[in-house]
């Protein structure tokens, strides 16, 4: 039912984006997103059932792949635990109405909204590069925890991505985080966020998806292929990133990053 290209690109797709997740803390969904988007197109599958199928899926195989690398992370620094849980929480909340307002609005509005969100990102880490700290400008505590963890669960929900990509700009730029302790708090906090989309995507999709093998727009063939590769490389991906220079994780998170909202855009083919 499923050409072999289509299978191979998945397992592509999956040792990328788990690598990714574990270098970046990013859960992988920048990644996971719009190749799986691409790849559902190639085989003829409506855009807009393309994009809400690429989403759901995304968010069910974040929850593995961040769990392993936020594993490896708590293994060297115990102190992000408390903050990545509390933020995780809140973020719970935001992806489940998130993942409901998604399943509403037509997929070229999603498309250009994941695309502008990750260029502001990429602006964001390229003016801070040299930094390797900034100073915190609001204090961490329940509040600012609950504040940033609906924002950034909502965006989670409504993108189909963990949402580590927002948060660690905003731990870094607003919290005074170092790059590292960003990146290990968003991978805790990406594996609990990602629960709540994922659910609402099953329930929003249940009885409405046409695509075979999948509960709602969760596809399990999908889901199978890219988290068996995803899973183990978010480990080897977590391991990596205590050993590179700070400097150099925001100089390759900024040009993936770039590089994916421009095709979400339509600027690059």
């Amino acid at each position: 039912m499923f050409p072999i290209e289509y299978l191979i690109g998945l397992m592509l797709i999956g040792i990328c984006a788990g690598f990714a997740s574990g270098l970046l803390g990013v859960g992988g969904g920048f990644l996971i997103v719009p190749l799986q988007y691409f790849l559902l197109k190639y085989i003829g599958v409506e855009p807009d059932l393309a994009i809400l199928i690429s989403f759901g899926t995304s968010l069910a195989i974040i929850v593995p792949t961040s769990l392993s690398g936020a594993y490896r992370h708590t293994r060297t620094m115990d102190n992000i635990i408390q903050p990545g849980i509390r933020l995780g929480i809140f973020g719970i909340i935001g992806g489940i109405v998130g993942g409901f307002v998604a399943s509403s609005l037509p997929s070229r509005v999603l498309e250009i909204i994941f695309g502008l969100l990750l260029l502001f990102i990429t602006v964001n880490n390229i003016v801070n590069i040299n930094k390797e700290r900034e100073k915190a400008r609001i204090p961490f505590n329940l509040i600012t925890a609950g504040i940033i963890g609906l924002v950034v669960g909502f965006s989670s929900g409504l993108l189909g991505v963990g949402g580590g990509i927002f948060l660690i700009a905003l731990l870094t730029a607003l919290l005074g985080f170092s790059m590292i302790e960003a990146i290990g708090t968003s991978s805790i906090f990406i594996c609990l966020t990602a629960i709540g989309g994922f659910l609402s995507y099953m329930i929003s999709g249940w009885g409405v998806s046409t695509f075979p093998y999948s509960v709602g727009y969760v596809s399990l063939i999908n889901f199978a292929f890219i988290a068996a590769f995803s899973v183990p490389m978010a480990s080897v991906g977590a391991k990596f990133a205590h050993k590179v220079p700070q400097k150099k994780l925001k100089i390759i998170f900024s040009i993936l990053v770039l590089y994916m909202a421009l095709k979400m855009l339509g600027i690059l083919p």
